[in-house]
Formats: structure tokens, sequence, C-alpha cells
């Protein structure tokens, strides 16, 4: 399995219905790789620190990474971070709604976007990926 591939896994997660997301995990966690998808909705700008963060507990909770293992959890917000600098580009000062998905295997981490852009009665998608490799011992 390669990088790609665990991408593609995380913006499956990401583009998930709540229904699909419990199939998807059980289809993926038998090839091995472990995800987890969170939802999220508010202002961008102002939710910057919350998106970190739930990405951060959902990872955690689901096994993604391990508790205080602070390489791991650099990796995670790098990832995250490097998503939402893709996302910002297209929602930047507006509200978004949508989903995160988060998949690893091995040394493979990435971290999908998948918003809703919300203005007035129009509404934008966008998507932002971020990958990031770990330590192969760094389980």
């Amino acid at each position: 399995m390669e990088s790609t591939d665990v991408a593609k896994m995380a913006v499956k997660m990401a583009l998930s219905t709540r229904s699909e997301e419990a199939e998807l995990k059980q289809v993926f966690r038998s090839k091995k790789v472990k995800v987890c998808a969170v939802d999220f909705g508010g202002n961008l700008i102002t939710s910057i620190e919350k998106i970190i963060e739930r990405t951060l507990v959902a990872a955690k909770r689901e096994g993604i990474i391990k508790e205080n293992v602070h390489v791991l959890e650099g990796a995670l917000i790098g990832a995250t971070r490097e998503a939402l600098s893709q996302v910002l580009q297209k929602a930047v000062g507006f509200n978004v709604g949508g989903k995160i998905g988060i998949a690893r295997w091995g040394e493979h981490l990435s971290v999908a976007m998948f918003f809703g852009v919300g203005f007035l009665n129009f509404n934008e998608v966008v998507i932002g990926l971020g990958h990031r490799s770990l330590p192969s011992n760094g389980e």
C-alpha cells in the first residue's frame, strides 16, 4: 500500500455519510488501515483551533495515534494544518460544514477535509488534503 492509497481512504471517509462511514471503517480495518471521521461546522477562521483539536481527539479515540506521543501528535497536527491551508483559500471568512477524514497505515498518515462553504443561499464545496510520514516504529 502506498501513500496515495491512504490519502484516498481519508478522502472517502470525509465524503461518507454516517452509515457509509461505519461500512468503510470495517472495510478499511480489515486491510489493517486505521480510519475515523469527525463532523465539523462553524466559522472557519475562528474555528481553526477547534478543528485541529477535534481531529486530534478523534484520532486518539480511534487508536490512529497514541496518547502523549508528541511525534505522532505533531504529524497529525501538521497534516491537519496542511489540509486547512488548502481549504482556507476558498472558505476564508465564511461558515463551513462538513467532515474531516483521517487514515493511517504504517508510516502513512492522511487528513482530508470536505466542507460546504455557505454564503447566503449559495454553497461552494472545498476539499483539502494533508499527508505526513511517520517513523515506522512510531505506533
